[in-house]
């Protein structure tokens, strides 16, 4: 396969904050520097994923979900082969756009299933409960997930969910016990088309554009 740069929704993320970083990032190789990363998140993510297919392998739903009126009549995604590409950070869901060569991709965490529909299931870890407009960050993301979907010939519903995990308490025996909370969003894939449409308009500049104004790093 012919691809000329490589993106995803974390790189678009990137592009929202600043057209020029995003710029240096992709086509030039040239970073932001690294910040630490907590590993909480990447642990709880792995050990959710083992969770959630123990259920799908019973034909049942999680305990999390199984009171949510919201997904009543979902089903976990059952395609065991295809959801383990859909989660390789390698792989993932990805589509071509064949006039740029620039690749988007993406990996999930879960699809569920309602009436022949695909929803995209996304685990979010918090070190505290929520606030109103916390599940706003991830519009984007989950509009190119939806976006993603689509192209690759699936049917999806307008909207996602975000499952939220955020400690609550340790009980004496010393395991922590984590409160949930189920974020639905609603989506659009069309603004999933538009933001990869402008990352590849900027992929292909001859030079690299302005800086956002409140870039911190570009004024460094």
């Amino acid at each position: 396969m012919d691809i000329k740069y490589k993106i995803s929704p974390s790189t678009i993320s990137l592009m929202l904050d600043c057209k020029r970083c995003f710029y240096l990032h992709v086509v030039k190789g040239i970073k932001r520097p690294e910040t630490p990363f907590p590993s909480l998140p990447s642990g709880m993510d792995k050990v959710l994923k083992q969770h959630f297919d123990r259920f799908m392998e019973k034909g049942e739903m999680p305990p999390e979900l199984k009171e949510e009126e919201e997904v009543y009549g979902c089903k976990l995604f059952d395609d065991e082969e295809k959801l383990k590409v859909w989660r390789s950070n390698f792989k993932g869901l990805a589509y071509l756009d064949e006039k740029s060569k620039i690749l988007l991709h993406g990996a999930i965490d879960n699809i569920l299933v309602k009436d022949g529909k695909l929803i995209v299931l996304d685990y979010k870890t918090r070190g505290f409960p929520l606030k109103e407009d916390t599940h706003e960050h991830y519009q984007t993301q989950m509009d190119l997930y939806n976006f993603l979907l689509r192209k690759n010939g699936y049917k999806t519903e307008d909207y996602t969910f975000l499952l939220f995990y955020y400690p609550d308490k340790v009980l004496e025996s010393g395991e922590v016990v984590f409160e949930t909370k189920l974020v639905k969003i609603k989506t659009s894939s069309l603004n999933g088309e538009k933001v990869f449409k402008e990352a590849v308009r900027i992929l292909l500049l001859d030079k690299e554009p302005e800086c956002s104004k409140d870039c911190g790093f570009c004024k460094k």
